[in-house]
């Protein structure tokens, strides 16, 4: 296939993935400019300006890479370039780049995030032994181990879930290098993200491939799906999964899902599924308390050969409540300025990192303060926020000022839908979700959201 077939391809993936209003404006006038170099697999994408260079790197980068991927294995990366008039040159300059920023690193050791097992996308880091057990997770941690002991016979499917952070990924992932250790090589693994799982759908019908797909899924023993929710909504997806769960469950193979709330908390999520999920075992994860906080923050500081004055742990544990990314976070920024600073941390400095973390909000703050900072912000009119103007450019906005709602001034759901537009609490769920996900891949969005904050508590 040369280029301009390679691109249409994955143009016609990628345009099944993502909203037409966005693939419009941000990839119609995007070209394939082939390899940097044909033996690195490192892929040229062509793009207009650099502001859509940016956000199409920032935003859509892993569905690129990975339908670029399904058409061509060789490729292992993307460099995007502005191309202007001359887009050979473009391509010569960036190859040029690319080959000499090679040529200057020296070789480093490999992440651990590399050590991932190509066959079963586990990451050894993740096991029962660093997991920390408490008041918060012991039930599915408990269900996890009687897993293992009995793999398609109990608890199947397991259903995990619970909030950003709080250990759901380490769960399943430990759970199925237990069964690995466990069995070695009669029992057969696979770990996926639900992303990965849509995306492997739409290749297969696509490429008329179905049969391959089939057959990858349901010849393995135990298959992990992360953050399952993103299926619901995606009917091709989801009665292929059907399918593959009937054929796990007739066959004594055990699934193991994950997700940010419990099955029936899924507006959009077939009925049948709903079901299936339902028959097995479902447990939560809540947020950890402080006994569990504090042991969480020495067994990093464990791993890390990090020492730091008790009180200083105790503290931390005490005030950063919400989740386990935010205590390492607090953590790491300690000890990053005792190392700097070579010295103890003073007060004012552990206060302020504390802080950053917690984001600790003025009590003056009311929904219609954030409906005209949001709008304020975006220039839109602020009549607009609250009606149910389905204009594109209030879209973003809207969805913004619902996740500031849940996530500044803890709104309920239903409560949040009535104050913007008399809207389905589903609506309001949707909103948050997409931005709180979109918040760690798209840092454009991550600096609006900072700013509008700013804003709102200088007010």
């Amino acid at each position: 296939m040369n280029p301009q077939d390679i691109w249409q391809t994955v143009l016609g993936d990628i345009e099944l993935q993502i909203s037409r209003p966005n693939f419009l404006t941000w990839l119609k006038n995007s070209q394939f400019l082939g390899k940097a170099d044909k033996d690195d697999g490192v892929a040229l994408v062509g793009l207009p300006n650099n502001f859509a260079k940016e956000w199409v790197k920032s935003r859509y980068h892993k569905i690129i890479l990975g339908s670029l991927r399904n058409v061509d294995g060789s490729i292992k990366n993307i460099d995007y370039v502005v191309v202007g008039n001359n887009a050979a040159s473009q391509i010569v300059s960036a190859a040029r780049r690319i080959k000499s920023e090679a040529e200057a690193v020296e070789p480093q050791a490999p992440l651990i995030e590399l050590k991932v097992d190509p066959k079963t996308n586990l990451n050894p880091r993740y096991d029962f032994k660093t997991f920390i057990v408490g008041s918060s997770n012991e039930m599915a941690y408990a269900a996890a181990q009687a897993v293992v002991r009995d793999v398609g016979k109990k608890y199947n499917p397991l259903f995990v879930y619970g909030g950003v952070g709080l250990g759901k990924t380490h769960l399943i992932q430990a759970t199925g290098n237990e069964i690995m250790a466990a069995y070695k090589n009669r029992v057969s693994v696979l770990y996926v993200s639900s992303e990965k799982f849509i995306n492997d759908v739409v290749w297969a019908i696509r490429n008329k491939r179905m049969d391959d797909m089939k057959k990858k899924y349901r010849d393995i023993d135990v298959l992990i799906i992360d953050d399952i929710q993103f299926i619901a909504g995606k009917a091709a997806t989801e009665q292929e999964f059907f399918y593959t769960f009937n054929a796990f469950y007739e066959n004594n193979k055990q699934i193991i899902i994950s997700s940010d709330r419990p099955p029936s908390a899924i507006p959009t999520l077939e009925e049948r599924l709903r079901s299936r999920f339902e028959g097995g075992m479902t447990v939560d994860i809540v947020y950890p308390d402080y006994e569990t906080r504090l042991a969480i923050l020495k067994t990093k500081m464990k791993e890390n050969n990090v020492v730091l004055d008790e009180k200083i742990v105790e503290l931390v544990a005490a005030r950063v409540q919400k989740n386990i990314r935010e205590l390492e976070g607090v953590l790491n920024k300690i000890t990053f300025y005792e190392q700097y600073k070579k010295g103890r941390i003073d007060d004012k400095k552990l206060d302020e990192i504390i802080n950053e973390a917690v984001q600790v909000t003025p009590k003056n703050i009311t929904p219609n303060d954030i409906v005209k900072t949001v709008a304020e912000f975006f220039e839109v009119p602020t009549a607009d926020m609250t009606q149910r103007s389905r204009k594109q450019e209030v879209v973003e906005p809207r969805q913004i000022a619902m996740y500031l709602m849940r996530d500044v001034l803890k709104m309920s759901y239903p409560h949040i839908g009535d104050r913007l537009g008399k809207r389905d609490h589903t609506t309001a769920i949707h909103a948050c979700e997409k931005i709180t996900r979109e918040i760690g891949e798209n840092p454009a969005l991550n600096q609006k959201i900072l700013l509008i904050k700013e804003r709102l508590y200088k007010m």
